[in-house]
């Protein structure tokens, strides 16, 4: 969103950068759209906001002659970035996905219709062949009231695989608000247990593997 205030604070984040190189948006673009830089008049506003819709208007059209063209080296490497921008970059697919879906919203093809069309598309392009076809479920369910005494009573029965998608998130996402949660002494005690964790994912696997072999004797 567009903030008038010369206050504005950038997040330690590469996307915020001054210094960063011009993608869809100019350097001037950002500074407009995150109130860095908030003395334009009335007119020049309409005419930034009016240029940046047709830039992205066109970096959408783009991506036709992106995905037909741009050979899969540039792709891998787009997709591969230095390890301290990672996140910068996974934050940035994320939120390019949220804008398309919020964007498409009332649009004449469903998102999910899109989504579903584009990657099989990929899958299409992977396989060298239009007969690779594939099915994509997408689905937003919203995720509503849960009975916490039921989600405990699964934890401590150690019942994990009855645990829902929904309670799952519905339940983290009341823990980390609950006062009596501490990321920080979560995060040490959770690390100490991944070790342990792991050993016993690996020695399943291994248990799965081995039994698997000796049934093909």
């Amino acid at each position: 969103m567009n903030d008038d205030s010369n206050e504005f604070e950038a997040p330690d984040n590469l996307a915020y950068s001054a210094d960063r190189d011009r993608g869809i948006l100019t350097p001037s673009d950002r500074e407009f759209l995150i109130g860095r830089k908030s003395d334009y008049t009335e007119h020049s506003r309409k005419q930034k906001r009016n240029r940046i819709r047709r830039r992205i208007r066109n970096a959408i059209l783009d991506f036709t002659i992106i995905f037909e063209h741009l050979e899969d080296r540039d792709r891998e490497t787009v997709f591969n970035p230095d390890d301290d921008a990672r996140d910068a970059y996974t934050q940035g697919i994320t939120d390019l996905l949220a804008f398309l879906h919020l964007g498409t919203m009332g649009y004449y093809t469903p998102f999910k219709d899109m989504l579903g069309q584009g990657v099989n598309k990929a899958e299409q392009e992977l396989a060298g062949s239009d007969y690779r076809m594939v099915t994509v479920d997408f689905n937003v369910d919203p995720v509503g009231q849960i009975d916490v005494d039921e989600v405990i009573d699964k934890l401590e029965f150690g019942d994990f695989d009855e645990i829902t998608d929904e309670e799952l998130r519905a339940f983290v996402r009341l823990l980390a608000e609950s006062e009596d949660f501490s990321a920080t002494s979560m995060r040490s005690e959770m690390k100490e247990q991944m070790n342990e964790f792991i050993a016993k994912v690996n020695a399943a696997a291994e248990q799965r593997d081995q039994r698997v072999e000796d049934l093909n004797d």
